[in-house]
């Protein structure tokens, strides 16, 4: 089966996505749920146990409040209330909890941090109740969302007038689960516990009350936990939780038998306090294995999805020399008859560990769920992706050692370029096995970037000033009909790279001049945004510029900055597309005043905004019209194979539209980010990846390392609260998942996007499959080693707060790359040409 290395890399990217998406579904805990779904009708409360005697007992209890008032306080810590501070900052709470008719406990949530749940009041002529909780505790620092004791201890205090205080009781809090509230709540009120709570009832607030309503509520409670456990868990009847829960069941009928027979004597007391400690035995045990079953790991499901994954990354790193040939085809072994007997062996093999771990299992396990079909189509993908592995290793094996055995090869060596390229990808992929390294992800991409642009500088010395032994430092390695040669890359019209004694003096010191331009806005940038952990603390500009008293120079850098977009984007689009790129980013700069965030000359502080819907979708339809027409001359492209022009406007055009509407859904203050990226992209394209004629490898990699040194720039980090989720509604007066989702992602992902993009555009007449698939694998790289990682590291300090999120980043990551991996493959012509016959044609276009 042949494929064009592009649609090759597409269709791994692909495969890749899916394996990441079955080891997010194992790594993240899945909810534990009640089958049962009675959404008009509640189910009848389990009857009181009666050991041969008839209870009336079958309805629920009456309940013990009126109604609840939750005070939520957020990142309320315990020693806020408790102890000394809270003495002094919250006197009338710490006299409550001290002397008053109170319970209080510190509440212990779970990274990361759950949402307190809403309840509904019934009016009755109970005692009200005031619940005073926080949702997470914080740092020393003030921050929150890692596991540290100061950030999961949170207060919990119950005051009602039915709780009984006697005089010099002192109390000390009990440590409890933040999950437990729910079904107290409910307890309370009157009302059935939530089918999927995973709590335990607060004791104290009953301790009250008589001893059948006592054991009443904890067996309602118990029953609850225990059909959880059933529809949870395949072994739950060897559960400890569970064998002490039929126990009290069968003491509590026995005890409800003597009770109803009116039988007070001494075994009675006896029997109901054993009862009562059984009950509470099996609520802590039965409420820790739920919890249990939450935070734990689907080890068979993370696995299949990193094999799944390692097994495309090797396929690409084994497919990467005939892959960079200049229009050659892949040949993928998928149906070759020699690996039909390992295939079936392989899928024999996943078969019999698949049904192995499904009887076994002793929890949950997302892939037994599924059908056998589907699963079957997952276990036939893994064979196919390990014959085509095998038979791809051995061809290469076989062709290696004919290329030794012809000497007159000459021998291929890596440049400085090369090397540092490799080099620094590689470190920052090392580097994500560090938690300090991935909240500090953006000083890895600004110091490769500064490198780069060092290096870059001293490369154009040596082009513009080349001594007698300079010898050529960029040249393609191809290999075509077994052969080994050397040429150098054409540029996007045909042409060689002009020598450096044909530049002139003003081109020359052009050439000089980029790499530090590229650095000086480099720098510039650095100061827009801090981000990360250690600096997002620090001012920066953005923060002066957004403050109400400086709106004046952030509307001029705004308009300036929309001037500067409008300059550097028009050039390559036609006349209708240029005139609705100028509407379109006057549009941007309407939507913004109208809403408040800058101002025209004319326009006075104190005018009333608005939400600016008219406005955005105003932007919306030049979007739309700009990538329609893009998107029209690309198809007009593959018909017409010998029209590359058509190609080319058409992708600027895509881009062009890309750009408005970055423009739109970015923050004005981050106006300067597009339009510096904008200007990076001219200068490198005119000054440096032309003159010194780097290969398409090379630039893949440098666009690569742009638009992930610009994803930091605009402000984002490896922790999901930098997200903008104000991009996800611009334009929408009401909530849409599907627009609210994309913009949200496309405002975050901008810098990765525009500048997969504007390689896609600058390759798109020679090297669009060799740049999609290197754009592929260099994607593909740091997305396999991280799970790895975050396999060895599921049990880390800061698993939640750190590597998760970032797992999450770097899974979207991979969403985004399969959708550009599709707009390279499109950019490729369907008869692709020679690179002789390509050069002439387009010579003979000129």
């Amino acid at each position: 089966m042949r494929l064009g290395s592009g649609a090759f890399a597409a269709s791994c990217v692909a495969i890749e996505v899916l394996g990441v998406a079955i080891f997010l579904r194992g790594f993240f805990p899945a909810p534990v749920r009640s089958s049962s779904r009675t959404e008009h009708r509640a189910e009848p409360p389990a009857p009181e146990p009666a050991a041969g005697a008839r209870s009336n007992w079958t309805k629920l209890p009456p309940p013990l409040f009126n109604k609840v008032v939750i005070v939520l306080i957020d990142a309320l810590r315990d020693d806020f209330v408790f102890g000394s501070k809270g003495v002094k900052y919250m006197p009338y709470t710490s006299y409550l909890v001290e002397k008053g008719a109170s319970h209080s406990f510190v509440a212990e949530a779970k990274p990361p941090t759950v949402t307190m749940p809403r309840i509904k009041e019934r009016e009755t002529l109970s005692p009200s109740l005031l619940v005073l909780c926080g949702d997470h505790g914080m740092s020393e620092t003030g921050s929150h969302g890692a596991s540290s004791t100061e950030e999961v201890s949170t207060p919990l205090i119950l005051i009602s007038s039915s709780f009984e205080r006697r005089p010099g009781d002192i109390r000390h809090p009990k440590r409890v689960q933040q999950t437990d509230l729910a079904a107290t709540l409910a307890i309370g009120l009157g009302l059935p516990i939530p089918k999927d709570s995973v709590g335990s009832l607060l004791f104290p607030v009953v301790e009250g009350k008589p001893v059948r309503e006592q054991l009443r509520f904890l067996h309602l409670n118990t029953v609850q936990l225990s059909k959880l456990l059933q529809e949870n868990m395949p072994s739950y009847e060897k559960d400890p939780g569970f064998e002490q829960f039929k126990m009290a069941e069968r003491l509590h009928g026995n005890w409800v038998k003597l009770h109803l027979e009116e039988n007070r004597s001494d075994v009675l007391f006896s029997l109901g306090t054993k009862v009562l400690r059984q009950y509470l035995g099996a609520l802590k045990t039965l409420s820790l294995s739920l919890s249990t079953q939450v935070a734990q790991y689907d080890i068979y499901s993370m696995a299949v999805g990193t094999v799944v994954v390692l097994e495309v990354l090797t396929l690409l790193l084994l497919s990467t020399p005939q892959a960079l040939c200049r229009g050659a085809d892949l040949e993928v072994p998928l149906r070759s008859p020699v690996f039909s007997l390992l295939f079936y062996l392989v899928f024999l093999v996943l078969s019999a560990i698949h049904v192995i771990v499904c009887t076994s299992a002793t929890s949950s396990c997302y892939l037994c769920s599924i059908p056998w079909l589907v699963a079957g189509g997952l276990m036939v993908l893994v064979s196919a992706l390990l014959c085509a592995i095998v038979s791809t290793l051995t061809r290469t094996v076989i062709e290696s050692t004919l290329l030794r055995k012809n000497a007159a090869l000459p021998s291929s060596r890596w440049s400085e370029m090369d090397l540092l390229l490799m080099l620094g990808t590689a470190g920052h992929v090392l580097s994500l096995g560090a938690s300090s390294f991935v909240e500090e992800e953006h000083q890895t991409w600004y110091f490769l970037v500064n490198t780069l642009c060092l290096a870059l500088s001293q490369e154009a010395c040596r082009s513009c000033f080349p001594g007698d032994d300079s010898k050529p430092q960029h040249s393609v390695h191809m290999l075509q009909d077994s052969a080994v040669y050397r040429a150098p890359i054409l540029h996007r019209a045909g042409h060689t790279s002009p020598s450096s004694e044909a530049l002139g003096g003003h081109a020359r010191w052009a050439i000089l001049a980029s790499p530090w331009l590229v650095l000086a806005c480099c720098r510039l940038l650095r100061s827009l945004n801090q981000t990360g952990v250690q600096g997002a603390h620090r001012p920066d500009l953005g923060l002066w510029l957004t403050s109400s008293d400086h709106k004046v120079e952030l509307s001029g850098l705004a308009a300036l900055s929309l001037l500067v977009i409008f300059l550097l984007v028009q050039r390559g689009c036609s006349l209708v597309s240029r005139a609705a790129l100028a509407l379109g980013l006057l549009g941007v700069f309407c939507y913004r005043a109208a809403i408040g965030n800058v101002l025209f000359p004319w326009q006075p502080g104190d005018k009333g905004f608005s939400k600016g819907i008219i406005e955005a979708r105003f932007v919306y339809v030049f979007v739309l019209g700009i990538l329609f027409t893009g998107t029209k001359d690309l198809l007009k492209s593959q018909v017409i194979a010998a029209d590359f022009k058509i190609k080319t406007v058409g992708l600027w055009e895509i881009y062009s539209g890309l750009v408005l509407l970055a423009a739109l859904l970015l923050r004005p203050h981050n106006l300067p980010v597009l339009a510096f990226s904008l200007l990076i992209q001219t200068v490198m394209t005119k000054f440096i990846w032309k003159p010194l004629r780097h290969d398409a490898a090379e630039i893949t990699v440098m666009h690569y390392w742009f638009g992930q040194a610009f994803f930091y720039f605009q402000g984002n980090s490896n922790n999901i609260a930098t997200i903008d989720i104000s991009a996800g509604f611009v334009g929408l007066d009401t909530y849409m998942e599907i627009p609210a989702t994309f913009l949200t992602v496309f405002g975050t992902y901008v810098g990765p996007v525009l500048w997969a993009s504007h390689l896609a555009h600058f390759l798109s007449s020679e090297a669009s499959s060799r740049a999609c698939f290197c754009y592929a694998l260099i994607c593909s790289v740091p997305v396999a080693t991280y799970l790895i990682l975050v396999t060895s590291l599921r049990y880390h300090l800061f698993i939640w707060s750190v590597f998760s999120p970032k797992l999450l980043y770097e899974g979207m990551h991979l969403l985004i790359t399969a959708a550009l991996c599709a707009l390279f493959t499109a950019a490729d012509q369907n008869s692709r040409a020679g690179p002789i016959q390509r050069w002439t044609l387009e010579m003979g276009g000129s």
